[in-house]
């Protein structure tokens, strides 16, 4: 090797600033472990909560009427739901997706508590652990989503 030539492992770096190449086998297994909880997530969110909601299944359709909010809101909340499923997997959005995911449990918890005497409440406070794991972990990624959309 020349005394220019440079190893790629040296100058490659993740957008959380850690080398390509430098992760110990348990930095790389929880890596893994964040992204197989990331793609279940996002299948939850996209088949189990949102696509009931678009194709309008009558559980939805009842829930909805019962708080009050009709198919509008339904619908709305479905494709918030399959946004944030779909940016789940895009690494830029990632963080921002955890984020607003996030915020849609919350709401999911209050009207579980006030309209159905806190039946499921469990359920999105649950989800909400490991959305605010992705959150936190990918969140280095936001400073380049705010980079990309500097340019405009």
């Amino acid at each position: 090797m020349s005394k220019t030539t440079v190893p790629a492992s040296s100058t490659m770096t993740t957008p959380a600033g850690v080398r390509a190449g430098a992760l110990t086998g348990r930095a790389r297994g929880a890596r893994v472990a964040l992204r197989v909880v990331q793609v279940l997530l996002a299948l939850f969110y996209g088949i189990a909560s949102a696509l009931p909601k678009l194709m309008a299944h009558p559980t939805a359709v009842e829930s909805f009427d019962r708080i009050g909010w009709g198919s509008g809101a339904m619908y709305t909340i479905g494709a918030l739901e399959l946004a944030g499923a779909l940016a789940l997997l895009v690494p830029v959005l990632q963080s921002v997706a955890a984020i607003a995911l996030s915020a849609l449990m919350v709401g999911a918890f209050t009207v579980q508590v006030t309209a159905f005497d806190g039946q499921n409440a469990a359920t999105p406070l649950i989800l909400i652990v490991p959305l605010a794991l992705i959150a936190w972990t990918r969140r280095a990624h936001n400073r380049e989503l705010l980079r990309l959309l500097g340019r405009r």
